[in-house]
């Protein structure tokens, strides 16, 4: 009889679990929606101001001093901006990105430094006794760019002062909802991409082009750093959502199993029941 409660008492508690997993893997799917919407408005904005970049800078003359956020030199310090989701219970998310971050920084010759933007990211770094410049957390499912331009000024800051030779973005970019891939991306120095030859269009600047270019680099640092906190967190609800809904499943598929176990061991009990009540009978006659 014992057994019979033990079960009981586990298909109750299954039971709450995959009613909590089942609210949470909705609550993912409403945010979701609007995160995907987002990180993806994002991605021609972002292709347009690089194509924009690359046509300015072949259009300085050679021989000029480059703007400091297109200098390069040799790389004696690198920075990462490191992205991650401030919760949990979102699959293998967050360490897979954890894992790329260090597999990257295991990979390089020279000290490499770490802003950390989001907490999973932020305790890695801490576990592992990593040097953190900056920590960024608690900035929500829609941030504005507001809201990320001090990570922005502090890449910005630290390159123009030579702080760091190299800074790459570390996050997860967003394929689809049941893909996330995470990545590691050159942001300093900026390189632009060359433009094929039938984009290659001849434009006027006022006031020139090393003036607009001069303006935009910063802009487009800052556009860069919030659409991959953008991509992140589509990801992130993509992939709670997944890892919410397998974990409901799992959890009807367990309770299907202790109610079938729950229905062997009470007819097994009955069973027994019968055959003493049968042996107390025939005793009696």
């Amino acid at each position: 009889m014992a057994n019979i409660r033990a079960i009981k008492r586990r298909i109750r508690g299954v039971t709450t679990t995959a009613k909590i997993t089942r609210a949470m893997e909705m609550i993912a799917a409403s945010r979701m929606k609007r995160a995907q919407e987002r990180g993806l408005a994002g991605r021609p904005y972002a292709d347009r101001i690089q194509q924009l970049i690359a046509d300015l800078a072949a259009l300085i003359e050679a021989g000029r001093e480059p703007h400091p956020l297109l200098r390069r030199r040799p790389i004696n310090k690198i920075a990462l901006v490191h992205i991650t989701p401030d919760r949990g219970l979102c699959g293998g998310l967050i360490s897979n990105i954890n894992r790329t971050m260090a597999s990257y920084i295991l990979e390089q010759k020279v000290p490499v430094s770490v802003i950390a933007v989001g907490r999973k990211g932020l305790d890695f770094l801490r576990r592992h006794d990593r040097e953190v410049v900056a920590e960024f957390t608690q900035l929500g499912d829609r941030p504005s760019l507001m809201d990320t331009l001090p990570i922005s000024k502090i890449v910005i800051d630290d390159y123009s002062q030579g702080i760091c030779d190299l800074v790459c973005l570390v996050y997860t970019r967003f394929v689809s909802t049941m893909a996330q891939h995470p990545r590691v991306q050159q942001l300093l120095p900026v390189a632009p991409a060359g433009l094929p030859a039938r984009q290659n269009v001849e434009y006027l600047y006022e006031p020139g082009p090393e003036a607009v270019l001069g303006n935009l680099l910063p802009r487009f640092v800052e556009v860069e750093v919030y659409h991959a906190i953008l991509e992140s967190i589509a990801s992130e609800q993509s992939a709670r959502m997944v890892a919410m809904k397998n974990a409901t499943d799992n959890a009807g598929e367990l309770i299907n199993e202790l109610t079938l176990l729950y229905n062997k061991a009470r007819q097994e009990a009955i069973t027994t029941e019968l055959l003493d009540i049968a042996g107390g009978v025939e005793a009696l006659a």
